[in-house]
């Protein structure tokens, strides 16, 4: 018998598609009266934000990842295995590819999925800007695998470095950071703090202020570019006292295999780069009949709804979407972009299921805060959330940070779920070393 509720299929399980998945299976799907699906090619979530954490070891992915299948049975939504291919909007269905395993045997079929209403959330890749050298030589940080291959990587070359008889190499411990938007900005200043733990477990043919150079390297005329000119000296400042080599005004030209070479001609010698430049949607987005803009985000109108199809939603990093109706400017790809945009999306659909008119979505901006390991957190609250503008650093700025994290998990487990894994983890914190290390 074919079922007679409406269909909403969730694309991408990130931190917005997740959010919102959990929030509709709650409320609409364990009572029946919609079937919510989330299609997902990978099995667990981590959140985004966190990656740098994962890259430098001072985050542990099996305590802070999620199953999605897991998730699904708790919050009475379906996951499907699977990356989207294709969207087929006269039939109203997701065309899903087949998955193989690393032998290459086949997991799942391609299959297709109906809709009535489909929601685009699958977030952002980096972008590089057609620079040679990128793909084979960098790592790019925009996934969980891509993240713990870094670290691996880290690892490996202290253990090398430790045990070798020969004089160490000058640049066969530089980390060089193409990129310093926040991620690789909080990327340097976590591998400061997470080398030097390293370095502390015997590690004595090593000495970080000596044998360990850090390069951040941005194209633009200061570092932090898209936040207050305030945040970004107060980083800068903080970096030069961790040692950082900060390059501005430096366009790298080609990525080499133990280098990076600027437009100028400069080279930056380094063991391992890390592409932390720029983001764009995924390119399949283009080829959907939808409209898109030059990153391949779907333009939304103000209700978030594709302007192309209405059946259609998109959100996060994916979603070209204006900060309000009458504005020119376009939400920043930032966590609390996703989290708004999901807390409005769940209850626009079932409005619109209702047969109500949707009300149009505002971002509000709650301001930006950088965090730079243990050493600080910097930044601004804005806007609707204080009245004003009030700039932050230290101790409370990095309670404000944390806090951007609980609420992403308290919106996915609920206020006493996240408090007593909360206390779980500081417990285990305890016994366990500060720094992964393997």
């Amino acid at each position: 018998m074919v079922s007679s509720v409406p269909k909403i299929v969730v694309v991408g399980g990130g931190a917005g598609g997740l959010e919102l998945v959990t929030q509709l299976g709650d409320k609409l799907g364990k009572s029946g009266r919609a079937e919510v699906t989330l299609i997902e090619r990978g099995r667990t979530h981590f959140w985004k934000p966190h990656l740098h954490e994962l890259a430098a070891g001072t985050v542990d992915l099996d305590v802070h990842e999620l199953d999605y299948l897991a998730q699904s049975h708790w919050h009475g939504f379906k996951y499907r295995f699977g990356e989207m291919i294709g969207l087929d909007r006269t039939a109203r269905q997701v065309l899903v590819g087949p998955v193989y395993d690393e032998s290459g045997e086949k997991i799942v079929p391609a299959r297709r999925f109906d809709y009535d209403v489909l929601v685009l959330a699958v977030g952002s890749r980096i972008n590089d800007f057609g620079t040679p050298g990128v793909a084979d030589h960098a790592i790019a940080l925009e996934s969980t695998q891509e993240a713990d291959r870094f670290h691996r990587r880290l690892i490996n070359a202290f253990l090398r470095a430790h045990a070798q008889h020969e004089p160490l190499r000058p640049e066969q411990l530089n980390v060089a950071i193409v990129g310093a938007g926040a991620t690789g900005v909080e990327l340097a200043a976590e591998l400061h703090n997470a080398t030097r733990e390293l370095v502390s477990f015997s590690l004595d043919n090593i000495d970080p202020d000596k044998h360990i150079r850090l390069h951040l390297i941005e194209a633009s005329p200061r570092i932090l570019p898209a936040l207050p000119v305030r945040v970004s000296d107060a980083a800068l400042r903080m970096l030069h006292e961790l040692d950082v080599e900060v390059h501005v005004n430096a366009r790298v030209a080609e990525v080499l295999p133990r280098a990076v070479r600027l437009a100028d001609g400069t080279v930056i010698a380094a063991e391992m780069v890390v592409w932390a430049a720029g983001v764009k949607a995924p390119p399949f987005l283009a080829e959907l009949g939808l409209q898109t803009n030059a990153l391949n985000q779907v333009l939304v109108d103000e209700c978030l709804r594709s302007v192309s199809d209405p059946a259609i939603f998109a959100i996060g990093d994916c979603a070209a979407a204006k900060w309000h109706a009458a504005s020119q400017r376009f939400v920043p790809p930032r966590a609390q972009a996703a989290h708004q945009q999901a807390s409005y999306l769940q209850r626009a659909i079932r409005r619109q299921l209702a047969g109500k008119v949707l009300r149009p979505w505002r971002y509000r901006d709650f301001g930006s805060l950088v965090s730079l390991g243990d050493y600080t957190t910097v930044g601004n609250l804005m806007g609707n959330f204080v009245g004003g503008n009030i700039w932050l650093e230290g101790l409370f700025a990095r309670w404000m940070y944390m806090s951007l994290y609980k609420m992403h998990e308290i919106a996915l487990h609920g206020f006493w779920r996240t408090a007593l894994s909360t206390l779980g983890r500081m417990i285990a914190a305890q016994t366990e070393p500060r720094v992964k290390l393997h």
